[in-house]
Formats: C-alpha cells, structure tokens, sequence
C-alpha cells in the first residue's frame, strides 16, 4: 500500500518530466535526462529537475545509464544570459557581409553560429520596414539573418494575410527575400526562439523597433534556460523612430492604414519603398482596403485601425469597460503571445497564456484574439469563410454548401413571396 507522502513524491516527479519535455529532454526511463545530441542534461531528483552546472561531468559521478538513441544535433551547455542593449551605431559593419545565393530550403539551414531574428507585423510593409531590416542586416555582421513575419490576421489592425503580406514582402525588399521566412508555426518569439535553440545556435540577435525594445528583452530573456538555451541573447534597437517626423524616420504601418481607411493613395504611396513598381503599389493598397473592410458596409474606426493617431478614442472605450475585459483572449501585436486578461492597469494589460506564460502589453499594442467563442460568423474575414471547426459559423458556412440543408432552407422560406 502506497503511503500518504508517496502521492506528494509521484506530484513532483510528473511535474519534472513535463518541464524536461517542454525542455526538448529525452529521458531514459530511469530519471536521466538528455539532450538531442545524447548528452546528459539533467536528472530527476527527489521529484526535482536538477541540471548539470557547466564545469560538472556528468559521466563520472554519475550512474552511467543507457543512452536513448538520438540524431547528434549540437546544442549549447551554458545558460547564462547577457543583453547588452546597445545601439545600432555600435554594431558590426556591414562590409564583408556574404550575399545569400541560397535556395529558400537552404537558407533556413544553420552556416553560423549566431542568429540575427527579425520578428515583426509588417502589415502592410512600409520604408520605415526597409530601414529596420538594413539595420539587421548591419548587426548581423555576416551570421544568419532571417525574418519572421507575423501570423497574425484581422481586418483592423493585421488586415493583410501572411501569405499576401509575405508575397509583397518579397517584391519590395528584393535583397531580403531569401531571408523572408513563411512558417505557419512560428507565431510567436517563443516559437522562433525555441526553433532556433534547436537548431543549435548559440547567440541570438534581436532587432526591433526602439519602442519595443523594453517588451523583447523581458520575454526573450526571461525564459532563457527554460524554454530555450543561449549562450547570449542580445536585443538591439533599429534606431529612434519619431510618429511625427517626415519621411522615413516617421513611417508606419498605422499611417498606412489609415491612408487606407481615408482613400489616399497619394499618402499610401509616400511610405512605399521606390522598388516596388507603381501598378504593384496599387495593388497593394487595395489589397489592404478591402481586407480592412473598405468595400463591404463593415468598416472600423479609427482607433481599432491605428490606435496610436486615436488613442483618445482606444483610451475611452477601454476606460468604459467596452473592450480588453478581464477573461477576454487577446493577441499581443508585438510578440504574437495570445493570452487571458488577468489584470487591467491604467494603460496596459498583464495576461497568461494557456501554457501559464505571463506578459504584459500597452492596450494600443494588443487586439482582440480571433477565438472559437466569437467565430459566430459565416466569413472569418471579408470574402474568406470561416473554417474553424467547432464554431458556429463554419456550421453556417458548412450547411450552406450542402444543397437542401436546413439554413439554406430557412432562408428561402423566409424571403419566399406568399401566394
């Protein structure tokens, strides 16, 4: 018969080996844990996860069990953090930097040991974009760079699919399109930083926009040695950006969208890099026009669409409770961190994601997340349905397909003339 204290030792041993799996451990059944080039990482203690500090050997004081077999994948040791926080001007030159000749499968793979991330919305792209990557590119100093687009989607503040975004992408900043990464799993930081662990790479170089620097370098750096294992992790600012300048310096995917919103083509067109040819350019400001709605009798305000020129209208609505309540899911636009409000401060929300990550974001920095509870419509988007499983809204849209289904029935009877 099991003792009382036995259930408490069972508790923490299950807890260990779902941190080691979270980890990318592999364990041999009898408590050791290895990593995916067959060294051992860790062992389970009294129901605690305890890791070899770096000067340990393992081998030697240890029992020697059997090793599961594994792909030899080289992965760092150490787990020291360090973020230098730098700026731009102190980074390397950009002379002697190779010039990607690969294919796209090729670029994705490892030639360095230091990896340059570029994660960011881009919707829709715009010069000041063009800058921040060249600033990238710089600070990579000829290590492996690669661009993370953003997954997220909503005809307010992401109107255009990543796939469209990506396709304009690549058109528009032609030196970059090797580097452009289109991966439907990497939806958040966390996503690219544990693929890039995996894969062996030492340090990681982070470049964002100076506004978002604070954010980046309390999540990448929180969670290192949890979830990923750098030697380093380094998050850079792509140089001061200032809403109010001209030009440049200036430029925003939310002054782009509210040209969209307002119909000026003229205005969408001065934050166009010179590389995208005039008749794409017009394509691409329809393109965002109809995804945000423009040509359907839904449209959004000027807050939903880019809060920071009406953060007096985003402001009130939150103030009054009407949007971002607590229990409501929403998307970081920064990170791709979906989440639970759980606390609402004066001008920002503390969530936790549904694997118990916290973070925090500005309310002009988060959208509401397009969960099953809220997918009641037949259309996701304008002219794309909804195809999520489980909701009623691909019931609507599923039943609709069907000749003779119920809906469709309901419909035509509704509008049936009476004889």
């Amino acid at each position: 018969m099991k003792r009382f204290g036995d259930f408490f030792s069972e508790a923490r041993t299950s807890q260990a080996a779902e941190r080691a799996k979270k980890l990318g451990l592999k364990g041999d059944g009898h408590g050791a844990w290895y990593d995916r080039g067959g060294e051992l990482i860790a062992k389970t203690e009294k129901g605690d996860l305890k890791f070899f500090t770096k000067g340990q050997k393992p081998g030697k004081d240890e029992p020697n069990p059997k090793k599961p077999k594994v792909e030899p994948i080289k992965k760092p040791k150490v787990k020291t953090t360090t973020v230098t926080g730098k700026s731009v001007s102190d980074a390397a030159s950009p002379e002697g930097q190779k010039a990607s000749s690969k294919g796209e499968d090729e670029s994705k793979k490892r030639t360095s040991d230091a990896l340059t991330v570029v994660f960011g919305r881009f919707n829709p792209p715009t010069t000041g974009h063009k800058k921040l990557l060249d600033m990238a590119k710089n600070i990579s100093g000829g290590d492996d760079l690669r661009i993370f687009p953003s997954r997220s989607n909503d005809p307010k503040k992401n109107p255009l699919d990543p796939g469209t975004k990506i396709k304009f992408m690549k058109k528009m900043f032609p030196e970059f399109e090797e580097n452009i990464v289109n991966d439907g799993d990497m939806k958040t930081i966390f996503n690219v930083l544990t693929t890039a662990s995996e894969e062996g790479y030492k340090e990681v170089k982070i470049v964002v926009g100076s506004d978002r620097l604070s954010e980046f370098k309390n999540l990448a750096t929180k969670y290192n040695g949890e979830l990923y294992n750098f030697d380093m992790i380094d998050v850079l600012p792509a140089g001061e950006r200032d809403s109010d300048a001209e030009g440049v310096e200036g430029m925003s995917a939310s002054k782009l969208r509210k040209a969209a919103k307002e119909d000026d083509f003229e205005g969408f067109k001065k934050g166009i890099p010179s590389s995208l040819e005039k008749n794409e350019v017009n394509n691409l400001f329809n393109a965002v026009k109809k995804a945000m709605g423009m040509e359907v009798k839904e449209s959004y305000s000027l807050w939903e669409i880019a809060p920071r020129y009406d953060y007096t209208g985003l402001r009130e609505k939150y103030y009054n409770k009407e949007i971002f309540k607590r229990g409501d899911i929403v998307e970081s636009l920064t990170t791709g961190l979906v989440g639970e409000v759980i606390r609402r401060g004066a001008n920002h929300l503390i969530c936790v994601t549904k694997e118990g990550y916290m973070f925090k974001s500005w309310i002009k920095d988060v959208t509401e997340a397009y969960t099953e509870k809220k997918m009641d419509k037949e259309e996701r988007l304008p002219g794309k349905p909804n195809t999520l499983v489980g909701t009623k809204g691909y019931l609507k849209y599923a039943t609709k397909m069907v000749p003779g289904s119920s809906y469709g029935k309901e419909f035509i009877n509704k509008y049936k003339a009476k004889k």
